[in-house]
């Protein structure tokens, strides 16, 4: 049981560091700092957002639209961080 309790922190957080990347990446998009045109460039952004649009579609249903401004990213890294909080309250079940 203690490998199953190990693998779920390991899933959590790969997906929070994805996230956090995504929003970087973004962000340096934004800002003219990383063009798109490059392939590399164009293939991370393209894989990291095939991999959280399923995520983030889900959560956009419940958050009010904000104009320019998507809280999708905040929801799923406050998700990530209760859902650890949660398994590290509940560790004493996995041993």
């Amino acid at each position: 049981m203690t490998s199953i309790f190990q693998i779920l922190m390991l899933l959590l957080n790969i997906v929070y560091f994805i996230v956090i990347a995504h929003v970087i990446m973004s962000w340096l998009i934004n800002f003219q700092v990383l063009n798109l045109r490059q392939p590399l460039v164009a293939q991370i952004w393209d894989g990291l957002n095939r991999l959280l649009d399923p995520i983030y579609s889900r959560v956009r249903r419940f958050v009010p639209n904000m104009g320019g401004l998507d809280l999708a990213p905040l929801v799923v890294l406050i998700a990530v961080a209760m859902a650890r909080i949660v398994l590290m309250n509940n560790a004493a079940a996995f041993y």
